[in-house]
């Protein structure tokens, strides 16, 4: 091979070369483009997840829209929704704050048991109470305080603090229902009571939970959340948790009990 030839040879290969490592440069410029985005988005979904987490335990409860039969207290902490001359059929629901299930109860069903008393074809009585007493903290904790922060609240604003309890509910094992929480739903769903917070604080209602929680376990043999009563019949899930089922349930009570 002639001189020239080698050197042709030579600028060829470096020619080559060049254009390889060129190649190779642009891909590495991209990949770092394409990470780069990666995380830029990675970081924008963690930090959009712990606004919307912040948000949902920290949030705003909201007063509760719609027709309510008239709600009052009675004598043993429970809550009474029905208008004025219903007695039957009476649907009793006994709920623990801090149960998931009992969340999945009011979601599905809860509008359909304010409706039906708003209509006043039933008379509802809630009864809170302290189911999670033997489980280790903070699913104890949260189950009582919740549970306590509730009977603070004036009757008429029961229904916005009870869904705004199971809107906020904690994930189970996780620490919430702050007291500083509860007191601030109860502001923003319009409780102005000057004594509800100093109630919350100090815990005023723990021997009325503790007396609702022995009448819901002793008493009525309730053991698990939520149980529903149906005119002193406790009703099974796929009656209670459907609200068609729910319905012509409570309607063919009140056929039977003319």
């Amino acid at each position: 091979m002639s001189k020239a030839a080698r050197e042709r040879s030579a600028r060829d290969r470096l020619a080559a070369e060049r254009k390889r490592q060129a190649a190779r440069e642009k891909q590495r410029r991209l990949l770092a483009i394409v990470l780069g985005s990666v995380v830029a988005v990675a970081v924008i979904v963690v930090a959009t997840v712990l606004v919307l987490d912040q948000k949902s335990k920290n949030g705003r409860a909201e007063p509760h829209k719609g027709a309510l039969a008239p709600l009052s207290r009675q004598q043993d902490g429970s809550i009474l929704m029905a208008k004025s001359g219903v007695a039957k059929p009476e649907l009793e629901i006994f709920e623990d704050f801090q149960c998931p299930i009992c969340k999945q109860f009011e979601e599905a069903t809860g509008k359909t048991v304010q409706d039906l008393a708003a209509q006043g074809k039933i008379k509802v009585v809630y009864r809170p109470f302290h189911l999670f007493g033997q489980q280790k903290d903070p699913v104890k904790i949260n189950s009582l305080r919740s549970a306590e922060a509730a009977l603070c609240v004036p009757a008429d604003k029961w229904i916005s603090y009870h869904d705004a309890l199971f809107k906020f509910q904690p994930t189970e094992g996780e620490k919430g229902f702050a007291p500083d929480d509860l007191v601030k739903w109860g502001k923003d769903v319009g409780v102005t009571d000057p004594n509800f917070e100093k109630c919350v604080r100090d815990e005023q209602k723990k021997t009325t939970v503790d007396s609702m929680t022995s009448y819901a376990l002793q008493q009525r043999g309730v053991d698990g959340t939520p149980s529903v009563f149906l005119d002193g019949k406790k009703l099974d899930q796929t009656q209670f948790m459907n609200p068609a089922a729910l319905r012509a349930t409570i309607d063919a009570a009140a056929a039977a009990g003319k």
